[in-house]
């Protein structure tokens, strides 16, 4: 696993009338900070990649569909520089995904329908001076490729 990051599993509470499953609370104790919380999508077999952020943790749920969601290192100071991981994860497997600043991260929607994700970062998007670099999803040094792995 890449330094920094954390999973919490999730518990779905349901009954009769539904279903209810907390994400992030204050006293967890992967908690960092609130900045925000959004939401972002992904169309059957679409990639959302590359990003990272110099300052900002990010806290990804995937509350509808599936997604696989993969990151990798590129902190030359890190012990676990070079490591990709993969986590898929939403109806079929909720859990919280903490990822560090620094850390490249992108997803795709493995589900047959669109895929919605809830984000929770610790910073507040700034319009004038966004912390978020991108890099080309399949044209880059990332040592991984998206399509599926058959077999």
């Amino acid at each position: 696993m890449i330094q920094d990051v954390r999973v919490k599993p999730l518990k779905v509470i349901p009954d009769e009338r539904g279903r209810l499953m907390e994400m992030l609370r204050s006293d967890d104790d992967l908690f960092k900070a609130f900045g925000q919380g959004y939401m972002t999508t992904a169309c059957p077999s679409v990639v959302k990649a590359w990003h990272y952020h110099k300052k900002q943790w990010d806290h990804f749920v995937c509350v509808h569909g599936m997604m696989k969601v993969v990151l990798y290192d590129g902190r030359e100071d890190s012990p676990t520089y070079g490591e990709v991981n993969e986590f898929f994860m939403g109806e079929h497997r909720p859990i919280l995904l903490q990822i560090p600043p620094l850390v490249y991260h992108g997803f795709k929607g493995i589900s047959e329908y669109e895929a919605i994700a809830v984000n929770f970062p610790t910073e507040v998007y700034n319009y004038d001076d966004p912390d978020e670099f991108r890099v080309d999803a399949h044209d880059n040094d990332i040592p991984y490729a998206w399509e599926r792995k058959d077999g």
